[in-house]
């Protein structure tokens, strides 16, 4: 890792997440936020991003094949744009590789996972905090188009 590739992982990483925040701000906006659909659209363009990007480096090569444009677009910018794109490119990796079975379970171990882990964080800190201050919390707070309430 030298420090051009932090770099630019760095200036993909700001853009990927200006544009997540400002497309699925919009999207929850214009559509409103019973269900997450600016995360949605954000996920899907992710992946077809990533995908056609992988499709370049492979068939076309050249630049697209660059290790610190890959640095630059796939890590920095796709990532910071959604983290879904980068494990769906995986999979399809895996598939295209022979492991239909890695591929699959790759994507139920993700999926069940991490919406698991996610709920063991939420509630494990509210029920610190709750059992420490004796405060129920009541808050609503809001990621892109995503909803989530505390209490």
């Amino acid at each position: 890792m030298t420090l051009a590739a932090c770099a630019l992982v760095l200036i993909g990483g700001f853009f990927g997440g200006i544009s997540r925040f400002f497309l699925s701000g919009v999207v929850g906006r214009s559509i409103g936020e019973t269900f997450p659909w600016g995360t949605l659209l954000v996920n899907v363009s992710g992946a077809l991003a990533i995908g056609a990007f992988a499709g370049a480096a492979r068939s076309v090569g050249g630049v697209f094949a660059s290790d610190l444009v890959r640095d630059l677009i796939v890590v920095g910018l796709f990532g910071g744009y959604t983290t879904v794109s980068s494990f769906c490119l995986q999979t399809v990796n895996l598939a295209v590789d022979g492991e239909g079975r890695l591929a699959a379970f790759n994507v139920v171990a993700s999926s069940v996972l991490c919406v698991l882990f996610v709920a063991l964080g939420f509630w494990a800190v509210v029920w610190v905090a709750e059992s420490t201050t004796g405060v129920v919390g009541s808050t609503t707070w809001v990621v892109g188009s995503t909803t989530a309430a505390m209490g």
